[in-house]
């Protein structure tokens, strides 16, 4: 047996995932699901460490190196991420640095553990090369499994919920998956000792008004799941495969809160939460512990513009909620109504967005292009809501068919052409692939987010709004984030070439 009985490992594949704006314009967020997994198995006795190679920044050979004088009895590889896209498109990293260990230390078990993982488990084992795949979101089935090959060398007949296989005839075998934890007041603070805290960063746009003190950086959540099932989202089959969200008490969330805070130093936090502003009362319990601890914070999460309230707004920038991101997606309401997106209009978004400001709180605009009914009006009509809004950051994303979800299963069918690397499902890379509408092809809808980004950040009023809200220093940033440029090859081989992401 090894010297330690598991090692999590968080890949990395940052300079291929983001092109040029992977250096200090990207975020590199603490592994939440590595580190609520060591905790969770510390806890039951078993020896644990983690790897976060993104932090590290290091190569695959390194990274090998390094696990093998661990000596672990298991690897295992959290491809999930901190959005619902991120593990696909680290699928790649965590595949090279998986062959690169196999090729320094074959004999250790090995498995892949994410939302990438759980909707694809039987291509992830025959395609990626793991050992087993942990389906689902119980910690359990990780337990288990160190236990088992700790006793027997491999867990192959074992029944344990979750465990996916090829046999010796190389048939999969998969365990029927664990039912959700229902008290997520049972998980354990995160091990945030054995990861390397001082080296998180947050998004520069997050430190807009404070770009000297992007780190330390935290995150911290406080549900996990979704109650909604919009088809270009694949977060539901990490648990248990369909909508529902499961709540944390807030006394946890502060308390992890002030393990950041009071331990680490860390005063910029993301909570994870796909929809953090859902229940009033229970955010704004939240917010009055935070309030009384007297915390100075920089924090931003995920609302819905249906959701919020003036009452709410400000208590949460009381408590220090400075940013706010809205998944507004759309200006077109038929684009939206195709992938089940809200009930609700113009109206309300810009009413959302008008409380937002007046409480002190900077709003983050999230919009779409492609969509499976967009057309080059209803793309022209998103950027001009965008523009309208004037939200303080932008996120301009294509249209993916990310496993695991209903667009994903449509274009199978229908054989629709999607990436021929995971990497090409990034929102930034050479390879980026989106999806086609009924009117337009996947070219014209990558020409025209790059074009819109452009558009929208080299706006004179944008950055005056800027000037005025941050200072020059968030301008110059601004700028400075205009100067990359990012080559796409379905543009490139089409003869064009967009001058920015």
């Amino acid at each position: 047996m090894g010297d330690v009985d598991l090692a999590l490992v968080r890949p990395g594949d940052q300079k291929r995932v983001y092109g040029q704006l992977s250096g200090s314009l990207s975020a590199i967020e603490p592994p939440l699901w590595a580190a609520l997994c060591a905790a969770y198995v510390r806890d039951r006795g078993i020896s644990v460490r983690i790897l976060d190679i993104e932090a590290e920044g290091l190569s695959p050979e390194q990274a090998a190196s390094t696990l093998a004088e661990w000596s672990p009895t298991v690897v295992g590889f959290i491809v999930i991420g901190n959005n619902l896209s991120a593990s696909t498109w680290n699928m790649d990293g965590a595949t090279a640095y998986h062959e690169a260990l196999h090729q320094v230390a074959g004999g250790i078990p090995t498995f892949f553990w994410g939302l990438h993982p759980s909707a694809l488990p039987e291509r992830t084992l025959r395609n990626e090369g793991a050992d087993y795949v942990c389906k689902g979101d119980d910690f359990d089935t990780v337990v288990r499994l160190v236990e088992v090959i700790k006793e027997s060398g491999n867990a192959h007949g074992s029944g344990i919920p979750g465990l996916n296989y090829l046999d010796e005839d190389s048939v999969l075998v998969s365990w029927p998956q664990a039912t959700p934890l229902k008290n997520l007041d049972e998980l354990p603070t995160p091990a945030w000792d054995l990861l390397p805290m001082r080296a998180y960063r947050a998004h520069n746009w997050h430190c807009f008004h404070d770009l000297d003190h992007r780190q330390p950086y935290g995150v911290v959540y406080a549900s996990l799941g979704c109650p909604f099932d919009c088809s270009f989202c694949s977060l539901n089959k990490l648990f248990a495969g369909k909508p529902g969200v499961r709540f944390r008490s807030p006394e946890k969330v502060v308390e992890d809160i002030a393990v950041l805070v009071e331990r680490y130093g860390v005063k910029n936090i993301k909570v994870l939460d796909e929809c953090f502003v859902l229940k009033e009362r229970y955010v704004l319990e939240i917010c009055d512990r935070i309030i009384e601890r007297g915390y100075d914070l920089n924090m931003w999460a995920y609302s819905r513009v249906d959701t919020v309230n003036e009452q709410m707004l400000e208590r949460m920038r009381s408590a220090g909620m400075r940013w706010l991101a809205y998944g507004i997606e759309s200006g077109s309401r038929a684009s939206l109504d195709v992938v089940h997106k809200g009930r609700y209009g113009a109206e309300e978004i810009h009413g959302a967005i008008r409380m937002t400001k007046a409480a002190g709180i900077w709003a983050l605009g999230n919009y779409m292009f492609g969509l499976p009914d967009d057309d080059s009006m209803s793309m022209q009509d998103t950027l001009s809501l965008a523009k309208d809004l004037a939200c303080e950051y932008a996120n301009f994303y294509v249209t993916m068919a990310y496993p695991g979800s209903r667009l994903y299963e449509d274009a199978l069918r229908d054989g629709t052409r999607l990436p021929t690397t995971w990497r090409g499902y990034s929102q930034f890379s050479r390879e980026t692939l989106p999806l086609p509408t009924l009117r337009l092809t996947s070219e014209e809808v990558l020409r025209f987010r790059d074009e819109a980004f452009v558009e929208y950040f080299n706006d004179p009023a944008y950055q005056d709004m800027m000037r005025r809200t941050f200072g020059e220093p968030a301008v110059e940033a601004v700028r400075e984030m205009l100067s990359h440029s990012i080559e796409r090859d379905i543009l490139i081989d089409g003869g064009a070439r967009p001058d920015a992401s």
